[in-house]
């Protein structure tokens, strides 16, 4: 769905690019653009068990130095 903006009679160039970019804007598109560009893949399940494995380690290890009196 391409958007096209024609240049309307006697209409500056800068009021056509404003014009454009509230149109772009309104249709939502840059905003589905933005949204796929920085979207974030799905952990698989073994990847998110290996993180909460991970972060039960790293609490161990800090409650051992906690009760050694080294943090």
């Amino acid at each position: 769905m391409p958007l096209e903006v024609k240049k309307r009679p006697k209409e500056t160039s800068q009021s056509l690019v404003r014009r454009f970019n509230r149109i772009l804007k309104q249709s939502g598109i840059l905003f589905r653009a933005r949204k796929l560009q920085f979207r974030e893949r799905e952990k698989s399940r073994e990847m998110k068990k290996r993180e909460a494995l991970r972060r039960e380690e790293i609490k161990k290890r800090y409650k051992k130095l906690e009760k050694l009196g080294k943090i």
